[in-house]
This record gives structure tokens, sequence and C-alpha cells, in this order.
């Protein structure tokens, strides 16, 4: 799937699991919608709904969704500790993958525009989506909640975006729906050793005070501080303890390790501990990478390690397995999206799978595939050197290099296991493409074009293989001179390996450009492809001479 949307409807109904399963049911029921996440509240009464799919599946969903919940729950009846204003509290749109923010505004006003006609519920649009300013804001728009409703539709400033703008029956049963576009947020809860929601509350003003950035990642600075994260404090019967409840709105400006730790100094001012932590929905795989990352370095650890152990790090710290056990691969969106999406078919395998695969008849995997496999191996081997190199007293001169080194060269790792899989996509897009009927001339015509549109596709991922191939000989090359002298060999192997996955790619890029038309593009891919091997290879021969030469070796005992 090329274009993703990720929605995320918050249901006011955390009690009644028939009711909850309906709901999902209607969601299930369109197609090309992936279900990912469904996180119940008892105590909030309130169920976080997370699925994706394509821009136009998604939008279907989402009305169904909030058609099944108009029908079923009934605000005059609700209670719970968390805020809410209508029976599907907020529908957020998320762009994820080959869609925009304004493709997700025009999702969200659309189905806005059904709520207001077909269903008879006032909508607000927020965030993104807002056609003003004072609308903007979740918590402007659900201020004094659902029992505020009938006052807030006879103040003109608060006309509903779509549907009745007065007080009915019909408007009383459901309540008012809030519909936007936004970027990823994380919800985010922290458990204190209390009951007392005053305490919660007060470490919740703290986190609002001090949860300003005036600088983004990229180091520009802002003209006036960036809310990052918004918090309350409620008591949650079933944990038997207070929370800070908080809704991460730029997760890059302001982690999740510094909102746990803001939370755990305003505790100890209080004289309360911070036990742990929860998160609600899903969790991008970047903000636990960085918590990872962060306290090891506070341990005074090596940070260039695998993912799998960042995340280990960060769940321990975070202390997310205290009141639910926290599973990875259903609680982290990329890894949701992959299982869901099937997109791990080859680098999920055991490497003894992977090579019997490999041996088959079939095209899948193939010398692309491999390629990338050895492009992923030579950044492993340039990781494992770096590792070896870190903390040892005779390189202490070379430690800031090396952990340098050592971080790009995981994420090198991770970009070439991910060209593993997109060279088996590509593939497949070019024989189903070759597939295609040729009848009669219209056809044709479509057939020559898909052709055309897949065999450029393919082409450019060998060509991705081999511009990271130069990446992968920097490491090397650095590595050659600083790396650690009792693992000098495998830095050559690295570079073995950088050019095996160069001229492999090189190979499959010259495959793929003689079903390609177009002589220009072919000019100027085969132009570049040349240039890399040829540079790739003679920085390979450079690094083996300086392998050779510090293993002890002279020059003339290289093959």
């Amino acid at each position: 799937m090329d274009r993703i949307v990720e929605c995320v409807p918050n249901f006011s109904e955390g009690r009644d699991a028939r009711i909850i399963e309906e709901i999902v049911d209607a969601i299930r029921s369109v197609s090309e919608v992936y279900l990912l996440d469904v996180s119940i509240g008892r105590s909030a009464n309130r169920s976080v709904v997370t699925f994706i799919g394509s821009p136009e599946s998604v939008g279907e969903a989402a009305f169904r969704a909030i058609e099944k919940a108009a029908e079923l729950i009934d605000m005059r009846k609700h209670r719970g500790e968390h805020p809410r204003i209508g029976a599907t509290d907020v529908c957020p749109f998320i762009p994820i993958r080959g869609v925009t923010m304004e493709d997700c505004v025009r999702i969200a006003r659309d189905v806005g525009r059904r709520v207001g006609e077909e269903l008879g519920m006032p909508v607000y649009l927020y965030e993104n989506a807002a056609t003003a300013e004072h609308r903007r804001r979740l918590e402007d728009i659900r201020s004094g909640e659902y029992e505020s409703l009938p006052e807030k539709l006879r103040d003109p400033r608060w006309k509903p975006d779509y549907g009745p703008s007065e007080w009915n029956e019909r408007v009383a049963k459901t309540g008012a729906t809030i519909i936007g576009a936004r970027d990823i947020l994380i919800a985010f809860n922290v458990n204190l050793n209390t009951k007392d929601r005053r305490i919660a509350q007060e470490i919740a003003r703290a986190v609002r005070r001090r949860g300003y950035v005036e600088e983004l990642p990229d180091g520009r600075k802002l003209s006036e501080p960036l809310r990052a994260v918004k918090a309350i404090g409620w008591y949650i019967e079933e944990y038997g303890r207070a929370q800070v409840s908080m809704n991460l709105t730029n997760y890059k400006a302001m982690p999740l390790w510094r909102v746990f730790e803001i939370c755990i100094e305003e505790a100890e001012r209080l004289g309360v501990r911070v036990t742990g932590s929860e998160i609600i929905g899903l969790v991008p795989k970047d903000a636990l990478l960085e918590a990872g990352r962060y306290y090891l370095r506070r341990q005074g650890g090596y940070d260039a390690v695998p993912e799998e152990d960042l995340i280990h790090i960060a769940i321990l710290s975070l202390g997310l397995n205290e009141v639910a056990e926290f599973k990875p691969a259903e609680k982290i969106l990329e890894y949701r999206i992959e299982n869901v999406l099937n997109m791990r078919r080859l680098t999920n395998l055991t490497i003894r799978s992977f090579m019997d695969e490999l041996s088959r008849s079939s095209h899948i995997p193939g010398g692309g595939g491999v390629a990338a496999l050895l492009g992923s191996l030579s950044a492993s081997l340039s990781s494992m050197v770096s590792a070896l190199t870190y903390g040892k007293k005779s390189y202490e001169a070379y430690s800031d290099d090396v952990i340098k080194i050592g971080r790009r060269a995981q994420e090198l790792k991770y970009d070439y296991l991910d060209l593993v899989e997109e060279d088996a996509r590509a593939f497949d897009e070019f024989m189903s493409a070759l597939r295609l009927p040729r009848r009669t001339e219209k056809e044709k015509i479509l057939r020559r074009e898909r052709i055309q549109e897949a065999a450029k596709k393919a082409a450019e991922v060998p060509m991705k293989i081999l511009r990271l191939s130069l990446s992968l000989m920097d490491l090397a090359e650095e590595l050659a001179g600083k790396g650690n002298k009792d693992a000098i060999s495998d830095i050559g192997i690295s570079a073995i390996c950088a050019y095996g996955a160069a001229f492999g790619a090189y190979l499959n890029v010259l495959t793929n450009l003689v079903w390609i038309r177009d002589q220009e593009s072919i000019k100027l891919m085969k132009g570049e492809a040349i240039k890399i091997v040829k540079e790739v290879k003679s920085r390979e021969e450079d690094v083996l001479k300086r392998v050779i030469e510090r293993m002890g070796y002279s020059e003339e005992e290289l093959p």
C-alpha cells in the first residue's frame, strides 16, 4: 500500500464490550482498512481505536464507526474520568505514507460534512482542518464538555462547522464530534504511588507550564514558545492509583523521556514517586529509540546498538510494563503496520529459511535482495568494530568519532534491510504489469504505461543500494584508521561486502534498464551507476591496503 492514512477515533465507551466490538466491526467492514489497536479505559469510559488504510477507505470506515457510535452510545448516561463532548469525541486523520496533511484535511472535511448532513450531528473541525484559529485546539472546542454543549450551540462564535446548531433529542443523545487532521501524537500516562488526584493535577499543571519549546529539533528558533504537551491529572480506579495523563503533540521537540523526567522531578517535589507509565494506543518507534539512547547515555553506555536493545532499555526505564505488559510488536506503530501489511516477509526469516527461499526457483528473493543484504552485512560489521573500539583506552581519542560511526552504521543496516523488502515489492509490481491483459488496443496502451512505471521503479531500488554504498565506504575508510586493531580484518570484509552490494546493484540496474524506453533516463541512470561503482571499487582497494598494513603485512600480500 503506497498511500497510507491513519485514523484514531476516540469513543465515549469503555465499559460495554458489546458496544465497542460493534463499533470496531463497522470499521472492519470496509475493504483496504486494517485495524491496528483498540485501547479500552474503564475509569475513563473511553476507547481509542487505531486503524490505517487508503485515503478513500479510511474516510468511509471512520464515517461508519461514527454512525454506529451514534446509534449505540447515549451521552445523557455517560460518566467517566476523561473529558468528552460526544459519542465519537474526536476523530483525527494522520498522514503516514504517500499522502500530505492537505489530503488529510480534505478527508476530515468530507467526513465532517457527511456526519453533519447524514447523521444530524454537530461537527467541529480542529487542528489543521480548523476553519478559524480559535478552533484549532481540541481542548478549546471541548471546553465545558458535553454538559455545556447546549450553551455552546447558542453561541454564534461556536456554531458547528457542519450539522445542526440547535439542541434537540438527537444531539442530546449523540453530543458533538470533533474531526480534524494532525501529526502523530503520543498518549502517555505516568503512574504515581498515590490515590490523590490533586497531586496528579498539581504535577499536570507543572508539566503544562514546562511543556513549551522555543526551538524545533532541526534547530529553527520559534517566534513564540510552542506548547508541545497537554496534561491533566486523574484517579484510575482499576489501577488503584492517580495518573498524569498527557498528549505529546510534538514528541520530537519534547521527547518522551523528557516528559517522564519532568514528572519524576515534580513528583519528588510533592513527596510522591513515579512508579511507571503506559502508552494509550500506539507509539512511533523513534520516540522509544530516542528514550533508549537517552537512558543508555545517562548510564555511561554505548548507544549505537540495535533497535531491539534501545527499545528494551526504554521499556525498562519508562516502566512501561507496570500496569500491563508492553509488547513492542503490538504497541509500536511501524511494527503494527509492517505486520498487518506483511511488509517483512523476507527480513523476518531465519538465515536458514532465507537461504532456502533464495535457493528455490522463485525470483524472490533474488540478486537485488542479496545486494541489499550485502550492504546490511557491511554496515553490521562496521557497527561491530565501532562497538569493539569504543571505551578502549588505546582508542580514547577516537571515542566521539567511533560512536558517530556506530550510530550511522546502525541506520544503514536498517536502510539496507528495508531495501531487501523494497526490491521484492518492486519485482512483484513489475511482474503484475507484465501480466496485464493486452486483448484490446486500450489494454495494450495501459499495459505499456504500467510496464514503464514499474521498470523505472524496479531500477530505482538498486540505484538506492548503489548510492548508499558510498556511505558504507565512508565508515569503512574511517574505521580502517581508527578501529580496534584486533578487529581490523572485519573492516576489510565490510569493504568487500560494500563493493559486492554496489556491483550487484549495478547489474540489477542494467537488467531493469532493458525495459525502459526513455533514452534520457537510461543515459542518466547508467552514467551515475558506473561512476559510483568505480568510486566504490577504488575506495575498497584503499581500505584493503590499509587493513593489510595494520594487520602487519605488506601490500604485496594482497591478492
